[in-house]
């Protein structure tokens, strides 16, 4: 009796503060909105908190909004780069940054309601380590968006190395033990729902609707945006389009050597046939297209290696408002 007391008694006290991960980048128009939906739900769960604003330099005053928050309100952070590095570096850099229990990341564009933050603490107080936010509609994005996202996340679910769930982004909880293995790699990537798959632990999901942007435009292109997210994922984590290459290879030789074993005993048996230039122009350009997508596939895994033998800093912090003060 007095174990299992002490089993729950410690597994309280880890279950008992939050951090909230929010990158930003020129979102003025947000800051404040963000930051008073996110205090209404935290205030009401009983655990300490602290929201970390993860900042690439900004041209409009998303700065100085953040600042005049940690004024009036101790537990607002907020990590600066020394130039723009991209929301998944600076999600990691606030995952690392963040001293909580658990780490909830989420955008500032209010796609993702806050208020869905209660339900996936609930899950983790259960002692799921990653519960991830799984769209059930996606308002607000367009018809190409979101062709090119449902045909990812289906391509990316038959040939990953590891379990990536359909229609989830980076909104989610982890638990500490899953936040410092994912800090730990070494990958510079920052594809965190590819990462938090690798790490692995127990995971579980929670439905929702997700809204239009609250206000001011996304920063990734409608349409190139997603199909740059895709490409990352497959790459990072899948070593398969090397391995249809090599099929396409083998399959195209083997077309090729029985066109020539037709064209052999065609001429043997005095049949005549037309040779022009509309068949060879054709032939060749079906061959150099795709021996520029072999090269293609092909070098983004050369630049991945390339990018990673150099081990150059994820993210290079230039200031930091509430750890010094």
């Amino acid at each position: 009796m007095t174990d299992r007391l002490d089993m729950e008694q410690a597994r309280a006290r880890s279950h008992s503060s939050l951090s909230v991960v929010i990158p930003a980048f020129n979102e003025e128009s947000n800051i404040a909105r963000v930051y008073e939906r996110l205090v209404a739900v935290l205030s009401d769960l009983d655990l300490e908190w602290e929201l970390i604003f993860s900042v690439d330099p900004s041209t409009d005053r998303t700065e100085e909004l953040i600042a005049d928050l940690r004024v009036r309100d101790s537990r607002v952070k907020m990590l600066r780069f020394s130039r723009r590095f991209g929301q998944p570096m600076a999600t990691l850099a606030g995952m690392e940054a963040a001293s909580g229990d658990a780490t909830v990341v989420i955008d500032c564009d209010l796609q993702d309601p806050p208020e869905l933050i209660s339900e996936l603490v609930s899950r983790w107080r259960e002692g799921y380590d990653v519960v991830y936010a799984q769209r059930r509609t996606r308002a607000g994005e367009t018809l190409p968006k979101r062709i090119v996202s449902a045909i990812g996340y289906r391509v990316i679910a038959r040939i990953a190395e590891v379990e990536i769930p359909p229609n989830t982004g980076d909104f989610r909880l982890m638990s500490r033990r899953v936040v410092d293995n994912v800090v730990a790699l070494k990958e510079s990537h920052g594809f965190l729902r590819g990462l938090v798959g690798l790490v692995g632990f127990r995971q579980t999901s929670v439905l929702y609707d997700r809204d239009p942007r609250a206000a001011g435009a996304s920063k990734y292109n409608k349409f190139w945006g997603s199909l740059a997210i895709g490409f990352n994922g497959i790459v990072g984590f899948s070593r398969y389009p090397l391995q249809l290459i090599s099929l396409l290879g083998i399959a195209l030789a083997g077309i090729a050597f029985l066109l020539a074993i037709v064209y052999l005993a065609l001429k043997l048996a005095g049949v005549g046939f037309p040779i022009g230039n509309p068949t060879i122009v054709i032939v060749v350009s079906f061959f150099s297209g795709i021996q520029m997508l072999s090269l293609g596939v092909t070098g983004e895994y050369v630049g991945r290696i390339y990018d990673e033998s150099r081990q150059r800093p994820k993210y290079i912090i230039e200031s930091r408002l509430g750890w010094d003060d």
